[in-house]
């Protein structure tokens, strides 16, 4: 199919490269080749769009540049957060506290920590996804050291109570580290209101290239090195910056945080026609999330009686392009962790699909996805016993509600 038919929904996943991302780059990948180490001219211009970079990050936090560090991305940044913070730590205790739904890149950071003797409590959520502040604060012990839960959550889209966590933890002492990626650029964030000790990002997500990310760590926060080596990055994560890839995501913050309010009011928008539209068509379907404290691109519903996994593939087949959940899990056939948190049985947590919508997305599409999705659940429901048994009577499905 031809891309200009294509329908792109899976922007959780990863954004389309902007333009200006693009343009910004290009210099830093052929005449501006300097080591932003080298004191050469060439090497200080290169030092320069750094600086930029980490300026224009800074601002948009409400930080300061020396508290900005560049790294791969995301899954680094959460990494670099929790082992550093966890050792730096761990004098005073051995506790961390997190969530169950968390992305895999703090949940498996986690189970690493443990098997170095760290003990890890998984704090539960409600039906709508939101962490509960009563069993969180409750968890906390006089060991416990960091406390890490997600802005918001990439499979269903709700938003977490991040400044009352912040407070909980800034009162007693304790490191919060919050996963933004899903969040940054796309919802307003102020790190010290929040009371954010350390903030996880990612530049794809939010029209930069893949590769390139950042960890906030407030002034005065205590963490190690990263990465052993050379002198880069204030000394905490070594080896020759990624100078293309940070002129980028400066270009994408930019362009981010110019008009975030109008950006989100679109896609916001577009989600609540999407979601209105499917409750209203198609039957036996539930909206997965809080309706209202949600990312303003996320959709997620299950559907009764699939597999997501099928629906996914009769999608693409249709030119539309979307997922049943995290990217990096994509291949699993376990159901959603995510989902199953929230209570959601198995055979329906099975059948869900994760629509994340873009600023070039367009009315006229949502309802091509909609009629799309109702052809493909319908038929697929007609080849389903359990379908059969229901429409029949001699079946009854779990609560869709």
């Amino acid at each position: 199919m031809d891309k200009k038919e294509m329908i792109y929904l899976d922007n959780a996943a990863t954004t389309r490269t902007l333009p200006q991302a693009v343009q910004a780059m290009l210099p830093w990948l052929s005449d501006n080749y300097g080591n932003a180490s080298s004191i050469y001219r060439l090497g200080e211009e290169s030092r320069k769009v750094i600086s930029q970079a980490r300026r224009q990050i800074a601002d948009s936090l409400h930080g300061e540049p020396s508290e900005i560090y560049f790294t791969s991305g995301g899954t680094e940044a959460d990494n670099w957060a929790l082992i550093a913070g966890a050792e730096a730590c761990a004098f005073k205790g051995k506790h961390i506290i997190t969530s169950k739904i968390e992305h895999h890149g703090v949940l498996h950071t986690c189970e690493y920590l443990e098997k170095r003797g760290f003990q890890v409590t998984y704090v539960g959520v409600d039906g709508n996804g939101i962490v509960n502040l009563q069993e969180l604060e409750a968890a906390i012990r006089p060991d416990t050291i960091l406390i890490s839960v997600m802005f918001a959550n990439n499979e269903i889209g709700t938003l977490q109570p991040i400044g009352e966590i912040g407070k909980l933890a800034r009162e007693r002492g304790i490191l919060f580290h919050t996963d933004a990626v899903q969040a940054y650029g796309h919802l307003p964030i102020d790190v010290e209101a929040l009371s954010i000790d350390l903030l996880s990002a990612s530049g794809h997500k939010l029209g930069g290239p893949k590769g390139i990310g950042f960890l906030y760590v407030k002034k005065g926060t205590k963490l190690g090195a990263f990465l052993h080596g050379g002198a880069q990055e204030q000394g905490k994560r070594a080896g020759t910056e990624n100078v293309p890839a940070i002129a980028g995501l400066g270009a994408a913050v930019a362009h981010a945080f110019s008009d975030m309010e109008g950006q989100a009011g679109k896609v916001e928008g577009l989600r609540d026609y999407l979601i209105e539209k499917i409750e209203k068509e198609i039957p036996y379907c539930r909206l997965n999330g809080h309706r209202e404290k949600r990312l303003p691109n996320n959709v997620n519903f299950s559907f009764q009686f699939i597999e997501g996994e099928s629906l996914l593939i009769m999608l693409d087949m249709k030119g539309i392009c979307a997922s049943s959940g995290s990217a990096c899990t994509s291949g699993a056939l376990d159901p959603s962790h995510v989902l199953l948190a929230i209570g959601l049985p198995h055979e329906i947590a099975h059948g869900s699909l994760r629509l994340t919508l873009g600023v070039d997305n367009t009315k006229e599409e949502m309802d091509r996805t909609v009629q799309a999705i109702k052809e493909i659940v319908e038929k697929l429901r007609r080849m389903s016993p359990l379908y059969e048994d229901f429409v029949k009577g001699q079946g009854s499905p779990k609560a869709a509600s």
